[in-house]
């Protein structure tokens, strides 16, 4: 288990740590046209592999995945760590994702492999829960401070003992379980491919709409996306052994737990991702203070799953927990979307604290109720499908906020800037529609002299626009408590799930009635 946990730390370091050295990245390699590239490549290929790794280590076990993913993760950091350009850089950041979805794809189900009982399971998540939320809370600190005082090299070679440590672990310690068969295996290498085709035609088009619209090369993407799928089923339909069982999704337990996976991704990933902008950017913050205010988000998903530990596996009906997790996410949204700038900090330290609690309380438990529908025999896919859909919600949430914060705030933007006369407006609306003037303090002070060499009041200005930026991300706050409402009575279409002790090889814990 320390070995796993220090896989899920790589993981969340990896996301949290290179996201602060990228501007330093730029300044030296330049290339800003891969800029978007050093986070999509990674996101791309993780979101491809975790579903095809998943079902390889169902047909022949996990011990032999987990380590390669290990080694491939740890040389592509340090590839990254050596990249002497940004195609370069981009391509290692590639490596590392299908080293990552490697990871989450094999790592996670080893789990019910160690720990047949699922009360015994439910107590040992919290390592994994440890461990992501220290490496989340570390990792934009530590990132900063990296880059800082060794160079932004430093943020990936990190990765270096992390993995050492891990690989050690987890070579010596994870037994090698394997599942019986009977028979030869047909990898199904035609259904991976078009697992990769879909996920990842999808994942771009996501990724491209709110930037560029419904352009045709966006179609196009949307139009791959949507044949590949139906070619897909046609494929998962005969082949003997599918990397995709379409008889899952027969199954309403296990359909209702992807739909609650994929929601629990929408608004943890919006949360996480807009809730430090509305701090910075619209509260004026330094970045320093905003991120001590969101580091509670982090920590409290460690705190929450070990509350969770305690009381899961005394309830009558386990699934409750789920409807608290979602009802404090609502709570929090709900928060955060009324926050106002003179808002005491303490409340939105509350907030915070809410939704890494409430995440503590879902994200484990998604885990464990999908194994224990699902079987023994598809732990790793089962696992593996509610990591790519909580990745795809995560994809879905940031990119419909995201276009709705931007446009609402370009907008607003203009509006405010009407007051001035069309001819000023046309000028500085273009220089001013962009949230990062808000944000990067360099870009706002040459603004700030060049608007006093205009002969405007540039701090009225920007006061005016921060406004418009907090009611722009409190409309995309609010969608995401909505998103987590309809989560909290999705739950409902869970049957009753009951805890029973089993023993090692017992191929199921729990039933739903």
């Amino acid at each position: 288990m320390l070995g796993i946990g220090l896989v899920n730390m790589l993981v969340a370091l990896d996301q949290t740590v290179v996201s602060t050295a990228l501007p330093s990245i730029v300044a030296e390699l330049h290339g800003f046209e891969f800029y978007a590239w050093i986070a999509s490549a990674y996101l791309l290929a993780s979101v491809v592999t975790v579903p095809v790794f998943g079902r390889l280590g169902d047909y022949f076990g996990r011990k032999r995945f987990v380590i390669a993913a290990i080694v491939v993760f740890t040389i592509a950091s340090l590839l990254c760590g050596l990249a002497t350009g940004m195609r370069f850089l981009a391509i290692a950041r590639a490596l590392q994702g299908i080293g990552g979805g490697m990871m989450v794809g094999t790592a996670f189900a080893a789990i019910p492999d160690l720990f047949p009982d699922p009360r015994a399971r439910v107590r040992w998540q919290v390592v994994m829960a440890a461990a992501y939320g220290i490496g989340t809370a570390a990792g934009p600190s530590l990132g900063g401070w990296l880059s800082q005082h060794f160079g932004w090299r430093s943020t990936f070679l990190v990765n270096l003992p992390v993995g050492a440590l891990a690989l050690y672990f987890v070579w010596v310690h994870l037994p090698d379980y394997r599942r019986e068969r009977t028979g030869e295996v047909r990898i199904d290498w035609t259904g991976a491919a078009l697992v990769a085709v879909v996920l990842g035609s999808f994942q771009m088009f996501i990724e491209a709409v709110p930037k560029d619209g419904f352009t045709t090369g966006n179609l196009v993407l949307a139009a791959v996306a949507a044949l590949g799928a139906v070619a897909l089923l046609q494929c998962e339909r005969r082949a003997t052994h599918p990397i995709i069982p379409l008889d899952l999704f027969r199954d309403p337990q296990l359909v209702t737990l992807f739909a609650l996976s994929m929601l629990s991704g929408f608004v943890m990933f919006s949360l996480i991702f807009f809730a430090p902008l509305l701090l910075q950017g619209g509260f004026g913050l330094s970045p320093q203070r905003a991120g001590l205010l969101a580091t509670p988000i982090a920590a409290c998903i460690a705190l929450g799953s070990l509350i969770n530990t305690r009381i899961v596996v005394r309830l009558s009906r386990p699934t409750a927990i789920l409807t608290a997790g979602f009802a404090l996410l609502v709570a929090a949204s709900v928060g955060l979307a009324f926050a106002k700038r003179d808002t005491p900090h303490p409340w939105l330290e509350l907030a915070m604290s809410a939704v890494g609690i409430g995440l503590g309380f879902i994200l484990n438990n998604l885990n464990v109720f999908g194994q224990e529908i699902a079987g023994r025999e598809r732990f790793g896919i089962t696992t593996a499908l509610l990591q790519s859909t909580r990745m795809v919600g995560g994809m879905l949430g940031t990119s419909i906020v995201a276009t709705i914060v931007n446009h609402r705030f370009a907008a607003g933007v203009g509006d405010a800037l009407q007051v001035l006369g069309k001819q000023v407006s046309a000028v500085w609306e273009p220089k001013l529609s962009d949230p990062r003037v808000l944000v990067d303090e360099s870009l706002r002070d040459a603004l700030l002299v060049q608007m006093h060499a205009a002969g405007l009041d540039g701090p009225a200005l920007f006061d005016a626009i921060r406004r418009v930026l907090v009611d722009a991300i409190h409309l995309g706050i609010g969608l995401t408590g909505c998103a987590a409402l309809a989560a909290a009575l999705l739950v409902r279409r869970i049957a009753h799930i009951r805890f029973r002790r089993a023993s090692p090889g017992a191929d199921t814990a729990s039933q739903p009635d």
